[in-house]
């Protein structure tokens, strides 16, 4: 499989080597040495997701903090979806800044999205499905949300309907707002959870 960091750091494309046959496919999807020898850390499964989507359906920006912060790997099984992370680390050299990425179940490739990073994604079919493995359990109280139309980030959804979101998603605070309130994770924070520091 080929791992590539992408121009948003901290976040890792895996695109797996199909083996076709008159079967179908088979693919290598996960590799925990290889990827973890890519992002400079071990990466461990204590925890993994499904999320079933219709199409127009737009999740996040979601993201988690402190010492519960998870980093991801995500999949999509089924469909298609715009994949975009957010980093949104207060005093990170990359804040505010987005990557865009197009993921579907014909090539099977996959996220990895260090902690702290925002994610949030479009899907593009009905019943489109997404896999998260994650490296912590889930924190309810440590879970933050953006809205993922905020102006001020700008994102390319690329929308030409309303979206179909939670009422979370709907209701979450502005970039400036989760600023003013304290909401977002720290860039300090989330290097020292993988033993980086900071240079002043």
């Amino acid at each position: 499989m080929e791992i590539r960091e992408l121009a948003l750091p901290d976040v890792f494309l895996i695109t797996p080597d199909g083996h076709p046959d008159d079967r179908g496919v088979f693919y290598e999807s996960f590799r925990r040495d290889l990827l973890s020898a890519a992002i400079g850390r071990e990466f461990t499964i204590e925890q993994s997701n499904l999320s079933i989507s219709r199409r127009g359906v737009l999740r996040g920006i979601h993201g988690v903090r402190g010492v519960d912060s998870q980093a991801k790997l995500v999949t999509c099984l089924r469909g298609a979806v715009l994949d975009i992370v957010v980093d949104l680390r207060v005093g990170s050299p990359t804040f505010g800044r987005h990557e865009v990425v197009w993921l579907d179940h014909r090539s099977l490739r996959s996220l990895y999205i260090s902690e702290g990073l925002g994610h949030s994604f479009l899907a593009l079919d009905d019943g489109t499905a997404m896999n998260y493995h994650v490296s912590r359990p889930y924190v309810v109280d440590a879970v933050y949300t953006v809205h993922p139309l905020d102006r001020s980030l700008n994102l390319p959804w690329g929308l030409t309907e309303e979206p179909v979101m939670s009422d979370n998603d709907r209701t979450a605070p502005s970039l400036d707002e989760a600023l003013d309130r304290g909401l977002l994770p720290t860039y300090e924070e989330c290097m020292a959870l993988f033993g980086r520091t900071v240079m002043a």
